[in-house]
């Protein structure tokens, strides 16, 4: 029986656990295209460690439009159709090295809640991991629907975790696996332990530099094990 400390695994998704191939960035594109004529509307600024809603928000800002509630929600709706289509024909998408291995082996753990903390609300969250069969490991998390900021989706992805695991949030150790500089800061906002991958775009070694607690350059790192379950 293990005797290791309740542990709650928030993975992010684009650049961690897979590369979309630009599946996403292709959808939203369609989707301003089709809801508001504007296919430049993402046009200058890097989706990397943002959230879907903020997104939105920026690029509905950039061309001019009210930021309502209405007008994001026409706007992603537009986008998971499209992200639908999109990955089921991106020839580029792949999962990330190591990644299908490490969280195969998570899920058979007593003590652990593997689940996802992403800026991708939960349809597009869950629809790019199915394109990789991976998304039968994750029972939870928290996502870009659950809030705008990051810090506060992954704090509420800690506390479902933490239900899972029959335990109060405070008694868990909770980690954020993250590949930007923002999943690094988001988890230093809840408190909780980081682990670095170089899998996004991002130097490990400057990831950790900005204050996660390990940094690796791809999940195939043999010390992500022993860091993930603290044994």
């Amino acid at each position: 029986m293990s005797a290791r400390r309740p542990t709650v695994l928030l993975f992010d998704i684009d650049g961690t656990l897979i590369d979309s191939g630009g599946a996403g960035r292709r959808a939203m594109v369609h989707a301003f295209a089709t809801t508001h004529g504007r296919p430049d509307a993402t046009t200058g600024f890097s989706f990397a460690g943002m959230t879907d809603q903020g997104i939105l928000r920026r690029a509905l800002s950039a061309i001019g439009v009210e930021v309502t509630a209405e007008a994001m929600a026409e706007v992603l709706s537009a986008y998971l159709e499209k992200l639908a289509i999109e990955l089921e024909s991106s020839e580029h998408y792949r999962v990330l090295p190591g990644v299908a291995s490490l969280v195969a082996w998570l899920g058979e753990l007593d003590g652990i809640a593997l689940g996802l903390g992403t800026g991708n609300v939960k349809d597009g969250a869950f629809a790019k991991l199915r394109r990789g069969d991976i998304h039968h490991h994750f029972g939870f998390g928290g996502f870009g629907c659950d809030a705008e900021d990051r810090t506060e989706l992954l704090r509420a992805g800690a506390v479902r975790g933490a239900a899972r695991l029959g335990a109060p949030v405070e008694a868990c150790r909770v980690v954020v696996i993250g590949d930007t500089p923002k999943d690094v800061a988001a988890a230093m906002g809840i408190g909780a332990a980081c682990v670095g991958v170089g899998t996004g775009g991002s130097a490990p070694a400057d990831l950790v530099a900005l204050g996660a607690t390990w940094g690796v350059d791809t999940l195939e790192d043999p010390s992500v094990r022993a860091v993930l379950v603290d044994d």
